[in-house]
């Protein structure tokens, strides 16, 4: 019989996961497909929008938490929404309140309403002010690979490099850039925002990220559990393919057989 591999886990906080894709859980149309595509994700991390689901704060309304309960995944309220350091913190803070004293928050502080790229000057501030605060913070960024180092360097416990705006599907836009993130990290790198498709997610792993997150281009997708699995799949082969170590790239051809001692 032949011997299973090593256990290849991500490890965020402390805590090892098996799963390196990270699913969010807006833009559904009901709880139901949410937990439909996060089973099919095979996430067992999930991110809410604190400022957007209802996990308790508003009773009487149906409640995320019921189909995807915290005793089964892990629960990552973010700050999407939030446009201040001030804003974002709150966010977070209400976040803990309410999941009784948790403390990993993913924080997001946008620039603008039309690009949503990240306010890196206010995502600084509020990460300094979380971490002091106690907060595990897995933070949203541009891919610049100095504010990446800045943020780790602040105690973020993974940092989240955008592939392109938020929900534009372009995909990953500056491997290079995401290439020298990875290569000078001490903590995950998981790219947030802008995949569309499955290989855009296999692409990611390649570069060698850790992780993807994504929700648009589950939930927006024509059959979003379908392309649930097709997220899960193409995570787990661009790791493995990051494994194995890919073939350099060559000008000219290279015969797959050898071209000595040929017959005739």
């Amino acid at each position: 019989m032949t011997a299973s591999p090593n256990p290849d886990t991500l490890l965020i906080a402390g805590k090892p996961y098996a799963s390196r894709l990270l699913t969010g859980t807006g833009k559904f149309k009901d709880l139901d497909e949410t937990r439909r595509a996060t089973e099919a994700a095979g996430a067992q991390i999930v991110t809410v929008a604190i400022r957007r689901t209802n996990i308790g704060q508003n009773p009487g309304e149906p409640n995320l938490l019921d189909v995807l309960p915290p005793d089964q995944y892990t629960i990552l309220p973010n700050t999407a929404g939030c446009y201040t350091a001030d804003e974002a913190v709150r966010t977070c803070r209400l976040a803990r309140e309410l999941l009784d004293g948790h403390n990993l928050v993913k924080l997001e502080v946008l620039g603008d309403q039309k690009t949503l790229y990240p306010d890196v000057v206010a995502t600084l501030a509020a990460a300094e002010t979380l971490v002091k605060d106690g907060f595990e913070v897995m933070v949203y960024t541009s891919d610049d690979p100095i504010l990446c180092k800045r943020l780790e360097e602040i105690g973020c416990v993974a940092v989240m490099p955008l592939a392109a705006p938020i929900g534009s599907g372009l995909g990953i836009q500056n491997r290079y850039n995401l290439i020298e993130i990875v290569e000078s990290a001490k903590v995950p790198i998981i790219v947030d925002a802008g995949v569309g498709t499955a290989s855009d997610a296999a692409i990611a792993m390649e570069l060698g990220c850790d992780g993807v997150l994504m929700n648009t281009a589950i939930a927006g997708a024509k059959d979003p559990v379908l392309m649930a699995h097709a997220m899960k799949l193409a995570v787990e082969a661009g790791r493995a393919a990051f494994k194995a170590g890919r073939i350099p790239r060559k000008r000219f051809a290279s015969a797959s057989s050898p071209v000595d001692g040929l017959i005739g």
